[in-house]
């Protein structure tokens, strides 16, 4: 009977653990980010990868390649009003918002289609704006990738990178 009474709380042990585990966080949690830049609201949803040791830009995420500009489905950026990002017009709407890395100059795109996973079906035939920026070497690295909207600026930070591009 002992015997028994063993076997069972070894079995219910092992299955609380296992269902513990499973419970776990992603590793790339869904984010938001809102704020107001010159009367538009902007709300940018994008998933949050870390950088768990690993070489990010020119590696992880290639030099060259459309990226999604976080992970899983690939970034949203809304607004309700018209915005000038460096100096193009962006007309108010949602957008599925990429990034083209590079060493000297990151391309940022705002494409039409924005419910898409990842940049698998990216298409420039829908791009409403694309503007080059330079990528800034940040101060600190930054773990988790994380997207900042100040007064006249937003920016993607990750790893030793800060990408980041002006709104009026």
């Amino acid at each position: 009977m002992k015997i028994l009474k063993i076997t069972s709380l070894v079995i219910f042990t092992l299955f609380a653990i296992s269902f513990a585990n499973a419970q776990e966080k992603p590793k790339s949690p869904a984010e938001k980010v809102t704020g107001t830049i010159n009367g538009a609201s902007i709300e940018i949803n994008y998933g949050s990868p870390s950088v768990r040791g690993r070489k990010i830009w020119g590696e992880l995420v290639p030099f060259d390649k459309v990226w999604r500009a976080g992970a899983n489905d690939a970034t949203t950026f809304e607004t309700n009003k018209d915005l000038t990002i460096e100096g193009a017009k962006l007309p108010a709407g949602k957008y599925s918002f990429f990034v083209i890395p590079n060493e000297k100059e990151c391309v940022i795109i705002f494409n039409k289609e924005a419910k898409q996973w990842g940049a698998f079906k990216y298409k420039d035939t829908e791009d409403q704006l694309r503007v080059k920026v330079k990528p800034q070497v940040a101060s600190s690295s930054v773990e988790k990738l994380v997207y900042s909207i100040n007064s006249n600026n937003i920016t993607l930070s990750w790893d030793t990178w800060n990408i980041g591009f002006k709104v009026k």
